[in-house]
């Protein structure tokens, strides 16, 4: 196995958890920080799940345009994360959950799901949640695929 060269790093600080501040050390980001109100806070600002969602889906996307190139597929895709949190009764125990839906233009459900199940072999976000979460992959529509 090859030894890994690391390409980029950055560092985000927080401060008072979910309902604080969090930004990037190197002041390109700020984003106020609050409990969704379906669990009883504010909903004044983003939360923890949704910036997952977010970084999830971005990197997904890229490591799909590399399987695409490795297909010949130059089409454009679109990447849905759905993050879940889930807690148990009791004892304070959390754990998360995503589901990614994929679509990719002039292509069809079969060849973007076999797209997205290669790309979650090679995405470092789905290599650090490998056997941790739950992660439920669908290729569907690109059309379909919208806001």
């Amino acid at each position: 196995m090859s030894e890994y060269q690391q390409i980029y790093e950055t560092t985000a600080i927080n401060t008072s958890g979910r309902d604080g501040e969090s930004h990037l050390s190197d002041g390109s980001f700020k984003v106020d920080i609050a409990v969704p109100k379906e669990m009883g806070g504010s909903g004044n600002g983003v939360n923890p799940e949704q910036l997952f969602a977010l970084g999830y889906s971005a990197c997904f996307n890229s490591a799909l345009g590399v399987v695409k190139r490795q297909e010949k597929i130059s089409d454009d895709a679109r990447v849905r994360v759905t993050t879940h949190l889930y807690k148990t009764d009791g004892a304070p125990d959390f754990k998360i959950g995503v589901d990614i839906t994929v679509g990719i233009a002039n292509q069809t459900p079969e060849t973007a799901q076999r797209l997205a199940e290669k790309t979650h072999l090679v995405c470092p976000y789905s290599k650090a949640v490998a056997g941790n979460i739950d992660v439920n992959i669908t290729g569907i529509d690109y059309a379909s695929l919208a806001d």
